[in-house]
């Protein structure tokens, strides 16, 4: 067995199909036959299940090919590995956004990516914040944007800033016209939030407990169905300013500031220390404070920064 057996049979595994995966790695279907055959002898099992459609693995195939799948992405790393020792930063690395900054960060920071670091393929990968977390900790991610992120073993981070959270309702609603409205008031109204154990429903759990307020919301964790709900005003939602930019820029939505108290969380830039591309992984994470920052200061994202990540002094002080 070797590594180019085994990724012609993940090809295979994927497209289902010999005649489709030798085109894809462009070599003769026989001699991609003969490879499987050779590869099923040495294992003593039948890998793949051959029918009208095509080929599916067998339980013992599937096995294979999980295995396979988690040994070339290994052999891929190792390569990034290298690379990063070069001058200039390279190779891949996975950035984690989460879903409320992903459709107006991801633009910004790709296109700086390319202008500052154009050696570094950037893979970017949306979730909710928990999410997130746990790929970070799992080194299924080596930087992400994290919402009140906890002290964990192997990562380091930089906190950027505070983040006020709002309330979104449609612009026909009475609430639309005011110009602020209490936490105990917005649960007067049906509300969706993100479930448990998501950080923004955390948050506004925490601030509601130290006031006495039972909150009660419909659980959602889709963000474009969170839109769609506020939209066709069968609910309202929690969500900070900038989750919901172009839907306001449509008047689609009106954000309502929250007091008595204003239920805020911290952002942070968090770079995982078992990243395989150290050197890449740092210089996303400096680009990417750089980016939030100058969309802080501009006014595009509504948030207060930290007095040391004003734009200049980011880059030194996620070196620190």
């Amino acid at each position: 067995m070797d590594l180019r057996q085994l990724k012609y049979f993940v090809q295979i595994a994927e497209s289902g199909n010999f005649s489709r995966a030798a085109e894809i790695l462009r070599i003769a279907q026989p001699s991609l036959s003969q490879q499987v055959k050779n590869l099923e002898e040495e294992l003593g099992v039948e890998l793949l299940l051959r029918h009208a459609r095509g080929v599916t693995p067998t339980e013992m195939g599937q096995q294979l090919y999980d295995h396979a799948r988690r040994i070339l992405e290994e052999v891929d790393r190792v390569k990034d590995v290298v690379r990063s020792q070069s001058v200039n930063p390279s190779g891949r690395v996975a950035v984690g956004l989460p879903t409320s900054a992903c459709r107006g960060l991801s633009i910004p920071l790709i296109n700086a990516m390319a202008e500052r670091q154009p050696n570094i393929t950037l893979r970017v990968v949306e979730a909710m914040t928990g999410y997130l977390d746990e790929f970070l900790q799992m080194g299924r991610l080596d930087v992400a944007l994290l919402y009140d992120h906890k002290a964990f073993e192997h990562v380091a981070w930089t906190e950027m800033m505070v983040e006020e959270l709002m309330l979104f309702v449609p612009p026909d609603h009475p609430i639309a016209s005011r110009g602020e409205v209490t936490l105990r008031e917005i649960f007067e109204h049906p509300i969706v939030l993100p479930g448990a154990p998501n950080v923004l429903r955390t948050v506004i759990e925490q601030f509601a407990a130290r006031h006495d307020i039972v909150p009660v919301a419909i659980d959602c964790d889709s963000l474009p169905a969170i839109a769609r709900l506020v939209q066709q005003r069968a609910t309202l939602a929690v969500m900070p300013h900038f989750a919901f930019i172009d839907e306001m820029k449509r008047g689609e939505m009106v954000a309502v500031p929250i007091v008595d108290p204003t239920p805020s969380w911290r952002l942070s830039v968090v770079v995982s220390q078992r990243t395989m591309n150290p050197r890449g992984s740092d210089a996303v994470a400096k680009v990417m404070a750089d980016v939030i920052a100058g969309m802080v200061e501009t006014g595009a994202w509504r948030a207060r920064l930290r007095a040391d990540k004003i734009r200049g002094e980011t880059a030194r002080a996620l070196a620190r």
